[in-house]
Parts: C-alpha cells; sequence; structure tokens
C-alpha cells in the first residue's frame, strides 16, 4: 500500500532499536528521508546504515539524549521542516514511588511530557503552514491500566496526553494530526531485563520467557516492533487526516474495554 509520503521527512526519536527503529524502518520502507536517534552512537551507526541498504533513503543520525536541549537542537537543525515527528523515550525504571526524590521525578517528567512538548511546539506550526504534519507520540499502556513500581513513568505519560489532546484539535483543520501509541507487551529489550548488550539469549528460555509474559494476552504472544512500525507509518500516511487527538493501544488485547 503506497502512504503517500514518499519524500516525506521524519524526525524519528530513540529509533536506534526497539519500537522506535520499528518505527523508523516502517516510515522508510513508505519511502520517508529519516533523521535517526539514539544514545549509544555506534548502534545509531549500523540502524542508519541497515535503513539505507534496505530502503534506499537519506538517513541522518543524531546520536544523544533527546531530553537534552542540545540534542533536541541537531535534531532541528538536521531537518528544520519536518513532515512526520515521532516522540518516544526510554522510560524511569520499574521502582517503588517512596524511593523517588525531587529530581528523579523531574528527570522523568523531563523525559516523557515535557520533551515531547518541545518538539512538537517546535515543529507543529511550519507543518500547520506547509498543510501537512503527522505528529505520533510513543507512550504506554500504562496510561490507560497503572503498573505499580511504573507509577512516574505512566504519570509522566497521562500528562503529556491530557496536555496534547486539547493541542491536537487546534491544528487539524490544517492537515496536522497528533496521535499517540500505547505499547503492551511488545518483544524488545525492555521486556527482556538486564542483560549485557548484543549477548544472545538462550532460544528455549527466550521461548519460555515469553510464553510467560505473553499469557495473559488475548493474543497469547507478544507483538513485534515490525507491526508496531506499521501502525505509526499509517498513522503518519495521507489517509490518516481525519484521525487526531487518539490513544490507541497495541496489546493483542490486553487492555479490555468496549469503548
Amino acid at each position: 500500500m503506497d502512504l503517500g509520503i514518499r519524500g516525506k521527512k521524519a524526525i524519528v526519536c530513540a529509533s536506534s532499536k526497539g519500537l522506535g527503529k520499528g518505527c523508523a524502518m516502517a516510515l522508510a520502507e513508505a519511502g520517508a528521508d529519516l533523521v535517526v536517534n539514539g544514545r549509544n552512537a555506534e548502534l545509531l551507526a549500523k540502524t542508519a546504515q541497515e535503513i539505507r541498504e534496505k530502503f534506499g533513503v537519506k538517513v541522518i543520525e543524531v546520536a544523544g539524549d533527546v531530553s537534552k536541549p542540545e540534542v533536541q537542537k541537531a535534531l532541528l537543525a538536521a531537518c528544520p521542516d519536518p513532515d512526520i515527528l515521532v516522540n518516544n523515550n526510554g522510560g524511569p525504571p520499574l521502582r517503588d514511588f517512596r524511593e523517588l526524590d525531587r529530581a528523579k521525578i523531574l528527570e522523568g517528567v523531563t523525559q516523557n511530557m515535557v520533551t515531547p512538548i518541545e518538539l512538537i511546539q517546535a515543529v507543529i506550526d511550519g507543518m500547520a503552514k506547509r498543510g501537512f504534519g503527522r505528529i505520533v507520540n510513543i507512550t504506554s499502556l500504562s496510561v490507560y491500566v497503572p503498573i505499580p513500581g511504573l507509577d512516574l513513568s505512566s504519570g509522566a505519560r497521562a500528562g503529556l496526553t491530557s496536555f496534547l489532546a486539547g493541542v491536537a484539535r487546534t491544528v487539524i483543520d490544517r492537515n496536522v494530526t497528533i496521535n499517540s501509541l500505547l505499547p503492551g507487551k511488545l518483544d524488545t529489550d525492555r521486556l527482556r531485563g538486564p542483560h549485557e548488550a548484543g549477548t544472545q539469549e538462550d532460544p528455549a528460555a527466550a521461548a519460555a520467557r515469553k510464553a510467560r509474559i505473553s499469557a495473559d494476552v488475548p493474543a497469547k504472544r507478544l507483538g513485534t516492533p515490525e507491526e508496531f512500525g506499521q501502525i505509526c507509518a499509517f498513522l503518519c500516511s495521507v489517509y490518516a487526516g481525519y484521525l487526531t487527538g487518539q490513544n490507541i493501544p497495541v496489546d493483542g488485547g490486553l487492555y479490555v474495554s468496549a469503548f
């Protein structure tokens, strides 16, 4: 399916691996040129080269923590007039809320609420002026289903969700949409748990782990970054111009609600 975004320019944050990489790959497959980002410069370069070789699109690498102002400036310098922005960032680690001090709370809110808002502020008016813009925020199913120990992540991302609900309605008339994807249990390093970078997981142990984690998922499996990315790409397509302000769980049916 031609998504109508060939030649469009996309910034995809935290896209060296996992869900961000899945989104970057799907957008590149649709023909979009990319600015990719990640904290590990070596891994980012490897991902960028993989995308170039596979899809033949232009890929610019900007290494660093996207929550840092200087990294945001570098992203926008590399692509000052993006058509697509995919906001993504790692969440705070699992910890009891009693362990959080003010510095940790502010860091989590900066990473998962303030940073995407700052990037949207920087690009939204240009998108509106040009008459096309697609903004997708990767948040978490914990926005709907709080997970003890991830309270900071849930709270910051729920704040982002409410903040953007009104903003989304102010630019839809100029063909700019803002939507969020809420991943449930997807097969990424975050669900694998602590391990040495680059280490291979024993296949039998991996199968057992995935079966255990996905036991309560109606789909009876973990989602993949690839299928997550394809949903993101559709939200960025010309066909999704009448869809805005929505929060879409990508969770294999884990979140149970008729509405």
